[in-house]
């Protein structure tokens, strides 16, 4: 689902929930799980990731500090807390998942935002925001970089989506330090979907060309909001 369309952590926070796991330890597997995915993609656009390197540098950076915040806020809330967010955090994250293919189409097919040119310190602010906010849960946060990388002036999608995946890989790359540390890793349930992760990033170069974005895409928000109902339900 993450190679053709995106939104696999809608699909593997909540399954870990329905299994047993305890919603921090949860959350915090399943971006150690899903982290090898940014990664291949980061190495795959690695040529789209020589230009703009001190913007880029500048926005790591604000995503490492992000990341460490955000993770830290989710390591001092308490389990009750956090229990009662999830429904919440599950509505913006399948939200942000249903609007990812409009909000794509318009970034691609015009200079929407070529008026909007932002200081980078502004940027870096927007990013911190997003970074704490995906250190936190994440579902969603790719949607919201793109906006600012768009911003920010970088108009070519591949290489807005370069600077994603590699700035979604150090949000949780210290978010992930951060649960490990913490003992938050549920590590057989971690193990066994970061292998399933890379057969099925392998895979879906194949299945992308057989079945349509779109289709895989509503089922995946159908199931989010059946997943924000079942939540919300059971609060």
């Amino acid at each position: 689902m993450n190679g053709v369309a995106g939104g696999g952590g809608l699909i593997v926070f909540p399954a870990l929930l329905l299994v047993g796991v305890e919603p921090i330890h949860a959350n915090a597997t399943s971006t150690a799980a899903l982290w090898f995915g940014t990664v291949a993609s980061s190495i795959a656009y690695r040529r789209e990731l020589s230009t703009k390197r001190q913007e880029l540098f500048l926005l790591s950076s604000t995503s490492v500090v992000g990341g460490i915040l955000g993770s830290y806020l989710l390591l001092h809330t308490s389990s009750k807390n956090f229990t009662a967010l999830i429904p919440y955090l599950m509505l913006v994250a399948t939200l942000l998942f249903a609007v990812n293919r409009p909000v794509m189409k318009w970034l691609k097919g015009s200079s929407n935002l070529k008026s909007i040119r932002l200081p980078i310190i502004v940027i870096m602010l927007l990013q911190l925001v997003i970074a704490t906010y995906g250190g936190y849960f994440g579902g969603g946060a790719g949607i919201l970089m793109l906006a600012v990388l768009n911003i920010m002036g970088i108009e070519n999608i591949h290489k807005m989506n370069a600077f994603k995946s590699w700035l979604a890989t150090c949000i949780n790359a210290v978010a992930i330090a951060y649960f490990i540390f913490a003992d938050k890793i549920v590590w057989f349930e971690a193990i066994l979907m970061a292998i399933a992760a890379v057969i099925g990033g392998y895979a879906s170069a194949d299945i992308a060309r057989k079945l349509p974005p779109s289709l895989v895409q509503y089922f995946i928000t159908g199931v989010g909001l059946s997943m924000t109902v079942y939540f919300f339900m059971n609060k």
